[in-house]
């Protein structure tokens, strides 16, 4: 009996020591995990769902291998009534490519309708909102563009090929503040070779702001506006102002909004927006955005 009393006791002696030491490794491996969650960084994703928040650049880029083909309608204006359809008679087009280079850089070429222009562009993300081990409250990217304009010369004075050019250069600043909700400042210069007046600087200034607001899974409200700094800006032009719907519907983005801008291109619908919203000089238009892997498959 004495024996049998002695060796159950040490059983639980032993089951003790062993629930212990289970305790103790748990506690170890907590930790250690701990340690490795607060070397780890995460980093911020889907700040906007496409890299065009409606007109303007957002901070989103083009994952390396991927083309990102952007189809851009702007119909006519709105107060055209009945006649015109309510501005869908009317209607300016641009189609892009865009291509991801590296996780941070992307390029993109495009041509418009509207006035017949062709455009560039490189886009480099600068820094990258994160949380944890490396902190970054905001996301920053720097985009340069070229446009030219290829109407037929009807002035028979002498006209050289850079008085057709231009460029913009922006700095997209953004963060996303929750799941749904997205913030973006641009800063653009936009540089003129040529312009009509002597009067006209060749540069000129605005400051753009943008948001997201996620109203369904899949639905998201997008807003843009452009300020003209005043002495930086043409006589007779006004700022750009937009606002739409961003719909997800599997491997594109369908872009639906209304904007006082019927170009498509920085220097057009920044600088050279004359429609006002007063006066119903509101054109109806649409993205849309499809992207396609131009990696090859791994063979299997």
């Amino acid at each position: 009996m004495l024996h049998k009393t002695c060796f159950t006791a040490l059983l639980m002696l032993a089951a003790t020591l062993l629930h212990a030491q289970e305790i103790d490794l748990n506690k170890m491996l907590e930790e250690e995990q701990k340690k490795e969650d607060q070397k780890k960084t995460n980093y911020t994703e889907a700040t906007f769902k496409t890299t065009r928040i409606i007109n303007g650049h957002s901070i989103e880029n083009i994952a390396p291998g991927i083309m990102d083909f952007k189809i851009s309608h702007r119909f006519g204006t709105v107060n055209g009534g009945v006649y015109d359809l309510f501005g869908l008679d009317n209607a300016s087009m641009r189609m892009g490519f865009d291509f991801g280079i590296t996780p941070r850089f992307m390029v993109g070429v495009g041509r418009s309708t509207f006035q017949k222009q062709f455009d560039g562009f490189l886009k480099y993300k600068i820094l990258r909102q994160s949380s944890g081990y490396k902190t970054m409250p905001i996301s920053m990217a720097f985009i340069t563009s070229a446009m030219v304009t290829t109407l037929k010369i009807t002035d028979p004075s002498p006209y050289y090929f850079s008085n057709r050019l231009q460029f913009a250069h922006q700095l997209l600043i953004a963060r996303k503040f929750s799941e749904g909700t997205s913030i973006q400042i641009t800063p653009t210069l936009i540089h003129y070779n040529y312009v009509p007046l002597a009067t006209d600087p060749n540069d000129l200034l605005a400051i753009g702001i943008g948001g997201r607001q996620k109203i369904w899974p899949r639905v998201s409200v997008n807003a843009e506006y452009y300020y003209l700094v005043p002495g930086y800006s043409f006589a007779g032009t006004t700022n750009s102002f937009s606002m739409g719907v961003d719909l997800e519907t599997g491997g594109h983005v369908f872009q639906l909004h209304f904007t006082n801008s019927r170009g498509m291109t920085e220097r057009t619908f920044i600088t050279e927006t004359t429609g006002k919203w007063s006066k119903g000089d509101i054109f109806f238009g649409f993205n849309i955005s499809r992207v396609f892997s131009l990696k090859k498959k791994p063979k299997k």
